[in-house]
């Protein structure tokens, strides 16, 4: 397969989160992923973006939110960018530790983490990248 790119910028505004599924079936469909993986990319995808205009750019709608995504050699690797000032991943508690169960925050990093094959940021967490593997 030859390394194919798609791309989708959205103004930060919570109601085009809604966009996000529509776009993620087409890419699914255009690169031929399994059924067994696209709901892990659908929850993963959403979930970034959600962040990213939520807490990223604090919902801002003249900042974007951009989503890359490039399949390569039986697998998709997904950016989803941000115009916000970032975070340290590091510093977002764990909340699978028994003190934060009932606490809000860091479930969209864990599920990002845990259905994605390879989950990194940069940019100084403005750029979630994440790969899953598709064939």
């Amino acid at each position: 397969m030859s390394d194919l790119h798609t791309n989708l910028t959205l103004p930060s505004d919570p109601q085009n989160v809604a966009k996000v599924e529509p776009f993620v079936q087409y890419v699914a469909t255009r690169y031929n992923v399994a059924p067994s993986r696209r709901g892990d990319i659908l929850v993963s995808i959403t979930e970034a973006v959600n962040n990213a205009i939520l807490h990223g750019n604090r919902g801002d709608q003249r900042k974007y939110v951009s989503i890359s995504f490039r399949c390569q050699k039986g697998s998709l690797s997904v950016s989803v960018s941000d115009e916000g000032l970032g975070f340290d991943p590091c510093q977002v508690p764990d909340p699978t530790c028994p003190d934060l169960l009932e606490c809000c925050g860091g479930r969209g990093l864990l599920l990002m983490r845990h259905l994605s094959d390879e989950c990194c940021f940069s940019h100084g967490g403005r750029t979630v990248k994440m790969r899953f593997n598709i064939s």
